[in-house]
């Protein structure tokens, strides 16, 4: 919803500015279509060009996430909390029983309760792995953690190439949008010896190609890549609390020590309260017994 009152503001703001101060919308309205086809189209040949098959449609999906914001919120952060104590707490009480669990999460019983992260492949592989490295005996805390933190790293590294595409993108539109109006001087050194008035609305037209390169760089595609590293960003803090909790785990801190090092390290919008997650443990003990 920020967004769209975003991108409202935006043409509210430049074209109201402009028709107050008394400009006319004709010569812009004329050129555009023309201007757009050769930018717009430049910037998207060079986008494809510069990018695969996968991180093009990768980039068109994060493109989304200006307006949905976060795929994480307050209710999942509790609910991920939740979803680790179950999983560590059997492990320490029957490490047996803890393998149907991490050899097949679809079909898991503790899983099954929190649908949203099951459906996240990297969030159960990141549990699943740990878990099944710790009942193999890899338990070194630091080994763990420093394979932890590069896998991460890996994922956000691919998860901000979205970002980076965009940023690209923005950086090279004002220089199409050069290119488009001199192509359009060009078109109006044709037509030289025209009148005044006709020489006028053709030197306007090939400037509409400048002002458009810079309004898309700087009003819309830099501000979506801007948008997409933060909401991307903000959903690796999900990640960190799964490797902050279960080395605490390999540390052989305490059940509840371990969720509660999760639940500060959770972002403060994020955070439930101590209460709120107190209360929503006891709901998983009873239903565990």
């Amino acid at each position: 919803m920020v967004g769209i009152i975003g991108i409202v503001v935006i043409f509210v703001m430049v074209f109201g500015g402009y028709l107050a101060a008394g400009g006319k919308m004709g010569i812009i309205i004329k050129a555009l279509p023309f201007e757009m086809m050769m930018i717009g189209g430049a910037a998207v040949g060079a986008f494809l060009i510069s990018n695969s098959i996968s991180e093009v449609k990768h980039t068109a999906r994060d493109m989304s996430r200006v307006f949905k914001g976060p795929k994480w919120a307050h209710d999942d952060y509790r609910d991920l909390l939740c979803l680790l104590f179950e999983i560590i707490r059997l492990a320490r009480q029957n490490p047996v029983a803890i393998e149907e669990h991490i050899e097949n999460p679809e079909e898991s019983a503790i899983f099954s309760k929190y649908p949203k992260i099951l459906k996240d492949g990297e969030a159960i592989a990141l549990i699943c792995d740990t878990m099944r490295s710790a009942s193999m005996n890899y338990d070194d805390p630091h080994q763990v953690e420093e394979v932890l933190e590069k896998r991460m790293e890996a994922n956000m590294h691919h998860a901000l190439h979205s970002s980076h595409a965009l940023q690209t993108v923005a950086d090279g539109l004002p220089a199409l949008g050069i290119v488009a109006a001199v192509l359009g001087i060009i078109k109006t050194m044709g037509s030289i010896d025209q009148p005044p008035e006709v020489l006028g609305k053709l030197i306007g037209g090939a400037l509409v190609g400048t002002f458009l390169g810079v309004f898309l760089a700087y009003g819309f595609v830099g501000p979506f890549a801007a948008k997409v590293k933060t909401v991307t960003e903000e959903d690796g803090h999900f990640y960190q609390l799964i490797r902050e909790v279960l080395v605490a785990n390999l540390h052989a801190h305490a059940t509840n020590i371990c969720i509660e090092v999760g639940r500060q390290n959770t972002p403060s919008h994020c955070r439930p309260s101590f209460s709120e997650l107190e209360e929503a443990l006891k709901s998983v003990k009873q239903g565990a017994a």
